[in-house]
This record gives C-alpha cells, sequence and structure tokens, in this order.
C-alpha cells in the first residue's frame, strides 16, 4: 500500500508544479503590460505626428528669417533723337556720286548743325518698298506695259533681306500683295493684277501705304514708294495732299512717281494738277517725279531709279532739339567741298511726341 501513497504523493507535487508554473506565467505577462516608471512617476509615450504637420510648423517658425522675393527685373528705357536722313547725290550729268564719307557732309536742322554719321554703306541698307499701281480706268490703255516694266524693275532693285509690298489705286485703296522678301512672288503677283473701271483715291492710298511702310518696316532701313499713275485724284474720301506730304514724312519715306500720261498733260489742268501733286511729293521727301516722253521710257525711268536706290547714302544725327513736342522740324543737306554737286534729301521729319 506504501506504493499508492507514494503515487499520491507524486501526483499531487506534479499538479502543485504545473499551478505554479501557471501562475508566474500569468504574472510575468502582466508586468510586461504595465506602464514603466522612472522616479516613480509614469512616462506617457507621445503619439507621433504627421510629417505633413511637422513640415507646417517648421514653416511657421518666428525664429527662422524667411526667404526675400526675387527682385523684379529692372525695365531699361534708352531715349533716343537719331534721325535717319536718305540722301541721294549726282553729278551734273545725273550719275549717282558714289565716293563720299559721312565727313563731306553738313546738316543742318531748323539753321542748327548737326554731328553726322552714317549708317550704313551707300546702296547697302536693306530696302523697304511700297508700290502702287493705278487699276483705275485713266490709265487702262497703258496698264499692261506697266505691269510688265515693274515686274522687271523689281527684280532688279530687290536684293536679300528687303521687302516690298504693293498697292492698287482704284476706288479705295488695296493691298493687292502683302509684304514679301521674295522677289520672283511679288513679281508673279504683279502680274496678276488687273486693270479696272474704277475710279481714283489717289491721297488716301498713298497714306494707307505710308502706315504700312511705317509699321511693318524695321529701324534703320530705307523707306521708299514707288508710284505708276497720272496723280489725278476723284475718289479719295478721307485725305488730301497735305495729309499725303504729312504721313510720307512720318513714314522717313522716299516718294518716286512715275506719270506715264506724256506731255499731253499740258493740255489739261486736271491732269497738271496731278501731276504737280506728284511733284510737291518727291521734293518734300527726297524722291523724283518723272513724267516720260513715251511710254517707252518707262524702262530708262525704272533703271534711273534703281541705279539711284543702289547708290544712296543712308546719314543719320542725333538732334541737339531736346523737346519731343511732335513739330515739323526743317532740315538741309550739302557737302560744302563739292558745291556742284545735286542734293536730294528730305526737307525735314516730326519730332517725337510725350
Amino acid at each position: 500500500m506504501n506504493w499508492i501513497r507514494n503515487f499520491r504523493r507524486l501526483k499531487s507535487l506534479a499538479v502543485f508544479s504545473i499551478i505554479s508554473g501557471l501562475i508566474l506565467a500569468m504574472t510575468a505577462a502582466g508586468q510586461s503590460t504595465r506602464e514603466r516608471r522612472i522616479n516613480d512617476e509614469p512616462q506617457q509615450q507621445q503619439p507621433e505626428q504627421p510629417k505633413q504637420e511637422q513640415s507646417q510648423g517648421a514653416k511657421q517658425d518666428p525664429q527662422k528669417p524667411k526667404p526675400k522675393p526675387e527682385p523684379e527685373a529692372e525695365t531699361i528705357r534708352i531715349n533716343t533723337n537719331l534721325v535717319a536722313v536718305p540722301v541721294s547725290v549726282t553729278d551734273i550729268e545725273g550719275n549717282p556720286v558714289r565716293n563720299l564719307t559721312a565727313e563731306d557732309f553738313l546738316i543742318e536742322e531748323e539753321g542748327v548743325k548737326q554731328t553726322v554719321q552714317s549708317l550704313g554703306e551707300p546702296g547697302k541698307t536693306p530696302l523697304e518698298l511700297a508700290l502702287l499701281f493705278d487699276v483705275s480706268k485713266s490709265i487702262r490703255n497703258r496698264f499692261d506695259f506697266e505691269r510688265e516694266t515693274a515686274g522687271r524693275f523689281l527684280k532688279e532693285v530687290l536684293k536679300p533681306g528687303d521687302a516690298v509690298c504693293v498697292f492698287s489705286i482704284g476706288t479705295e485703296p488695296k493691298l493687292s500683295i502683302p509684304r514679301t522678301e521674295s522677289a520672283d512672288s511679288a513679281v508673279a503677283a504683279t502680274a496678276a493684277i488687273q486693270p479696272t473701271e474704277d475710279s481714283t483715291a489717289f491721297f488716301d492710298t498713298v497714306v494707307r501705304a505710308s502706315h504700312q511702310l511705317n509699321d511693318t518696316s524695321n529701324p534703320g532701313v530705307r523707306r521708299v514708294m514707288v508710284v505708276l499713275s497720272d496723280g489725278e485724284d476723284t475718289n479719295s474720301e478721307r485725305f488730301r495732299l497735305g495729309d499725303a506730304t504729312r504721313e510720307l514724312q512720318r513714314a522717313d519715306a522716299l516718294f518716286y512717281a512715275i506719270n506715264p500720261s506724256g506731255p499731253s498733260i499740258h493740255l489739261n489742268k486736271i491732269s497738271m494738277k496731278g501731276h504737280e501733286g506728284m511733284i510737291t511729293l518727291a521734293k518734300e521727301t527726297g524722291g523724283v517725279a518723272f513724267l516720260p516722253d513715251k511710254l517707252e521710257d518707262l524702262t530708262r525711268v525704272f533703271k534711273q531709279i534703281t541705279a539711284e536706290l543702289q547708290a544712296q547714302y543712308l546719314l543719320g544725327y542725333d538732334s541737339t532739339a531736346e523737346a519731343n513736342d511732335g513739330k515739323f522740324r526743317r532740315i538741309t543737306v550739302r557737302v560744302p567741298k563739292r558745291p556742284e554737286l545735286r542734293i536730294r534729301a528730305r526737307t525735314g521729319y516730326y519730332a517725337p511726341k510725350d
């Protein structure tokens, strides 16, 4: 029976050991979930802030200097009183003179001598050309020859860097060929222009072409208007001779006119008045008004204009006048050491206006 007692005793001990182990395990697990204490005070675990909030807080740090905004770019304004003056010089026989320098010229503005400078070699500065065709009934019987001759003129006068636009003078101004630097395109488009039975808005078209030259060409170019017309105005609604003169001067444009009517204009007061108006426009701007004896002379006239433009001086000076009052200022151009030479230049210009 002793073995029975021993078995029961061993069984009781085993059960006790198991229960004790379970109690110890539970106690250890409970301690792992308690708050840790430092100096007998509980330490609370702070929740982690989102990164976005931290970055916002950093931006709002009053101790950190805020970046200064970038300064705006300063606008630079350059004031200049540069006046460009195209000048044509010929000898007694009408041949262009090419061997002059800026020092040979004397330019006076309102009687005050100016310091002259060259703005480019003779005939080398770019050319901005406006060619005006009279398509009205008054020149219909001569139109085909005029158109053909003008096409040859464009081929000869236009060089790389030059540009041309073509206007038709009819009942109202018409831009027949927009500005182009292609001589071939201009000649082809010119050949497509047809005569009409329209009346003639001569001065309106000259003013419109002046605005075109002024608005589309670059600074430092020679602006030239060549007109094929009798100058008889029968339909301009807005402008007259004085307006056309003013706008040509404001555009710094030279005016060349070719009247295909011939000497017969002297038999008609209206025709004479038309041609005299073109003479005025040419004289005030430094150009020429031609009246060929016969239609076949158009070729010679166009060659003369071409030769003149290819030998033309472009002079300039910084005006000594300080007032930007928009008034017209008279200028004169001379070559004092060569009084036999013939000088043509515009008679003045309009000052800028504030």
